[in-house]
């Protein structure tokens, strides 16, 4: 017998995803406790706004970016403090950064 799955809060479509991976690309998924959301990739303004509220008040600039990166799922993941602290030690992952090399010619 196939072991039944639980529904996660906020919980997207597989339709959704594929429209949101369409348009976005990567695409994330944070599950904590019972609910779950989908994150896409930090944009340049949205880290520019990030860098200059990060040394005054990291929990804003996490608030910050969950918001601006946020593509649906469990609303109580922005609103309840325990949720949103889980979700917030994994929103540093969203930041990717591609290896460059620096060459003197």
């Amino acid at each position: 017998m196939k072991k039944e799955e639980k529904k996660l809060s906020g919980e997207a479509t597989k339709e959704q995803i594929i429209a949101w991976k369409a348009v976005h690309k990567d695409i994330f998924q944070i599950v904590v406790e019972d609910s779950v959301c989908y994150l896409k990739k930090p944009d340049r303004l949205t880290m520019k706004l990030i860098a200059s509220i990060v040394v005054n008040d990291p929990i804003r600039s996490n608030e910050v970016l969950l918001e601006n990166c946020w593509l649906g799922g469990d609303e109580d993941i922005k609103t309840e403090d325990d949720k949103f602290f889980g979700v917030s030690q994994q929103l540093v992952d969203l930041i990717q950064i591609k290896q460059a090399e620096l060459k003197k010619l």
